[in-house]
């Protein structure tokens, strides 16, 4: 397989979380609507989802292990990031609310703040970054993070939604696993400021105005 047909395989496979998100959401509004719980419906959802967060494993993976890393997939990959738990995080606190769970749909209320307040700071240091040619490629921190949390939004949803209920499931369990999705986001968030930090510093300086002459 040449090159190009590689990069292009990867790129359809970040490209293909778009509408398998949009799968999710309209599948699951329709869920969380219906008078008459179908299965069928809950399983087109849950599986889009599944999906939607397994791309960003195979992605990554495939791009590294065949060499097609480019700047362009550097970025395109944390805004489908971002598009995921911008669709997802708001239905599971409007599942939350609809199934009655007011405690658990405030606690995904401070998630969702939290979760995407995180990516938009992130995307705001790596453009202060790029004015000084730092990498913007992920850190490790940021892809612990999504490799648990993508997995936790799933879970969540099908603690919430689900028609047959697991017996390992928990309201301890889950608000277990969604403390240690705060715990990692502050982490990242924590390691992402100080790599940036330098250029950040650099970027309050005040320059020197072009009309000054020199005496």
């Amino acid at each position: 397989m040449q090159k190009k047909s590689k990069l292009k395989m990867v790129t359809l496979l970040t490209g293909l979380r778009f509408p398998l998100v949009l799968a999710f959401f309209c599948a699951a509004i329709l869920t969380a609507n219906s008078d008459r719980h179908h299965p069928w419906m809950f399983l087109a959802a849950f599986t889009s989802l599944i999906a939607a967060a397994a791309t960003d494993f195979f992605d990554g993976y495939l791009a590294r292990r065949l060499n097609v890393v480019t700047a362009l997939g550097a970025h395109v990959d944390p805004l489908m990031d971002k598009f995921l738990y911008l669709a997802c995080l708001p239905l599971l606190v409007y599942v939350a609310m609809n199934n009655g769970h007011r405690m658990h749909a405030t606690i995904l209320l401070v998630l969702t703040l939290l979760f995407l307040a995180r990516d938009q700071w992130v995307t705001f240091l790596r453009s202060i970054g790029s004015i000084y040619n730092v990498p913007g490629n992920a850190h490790w921190s940021g892809k612990v993070r999504t490799a648990f949390n993508f997995p936790l939004l799933c879970a969540i949803y099908y603690f919430e939604e689900a028609p047959w209920p697991m017996p390992f499931f928990s309201w301890r369990l889950i608000y277990s696993l969604e403390t240690l999705g705060v715990i990692l986001t502050l982490l990242s968030l924590f390691i992402y400021t100080r790599r940036y930090w330098p250029s950040l510093r650099r970027s309050v300086e005040i320059k020197p105005d072009s009309n000054e002459r020199s005496p």
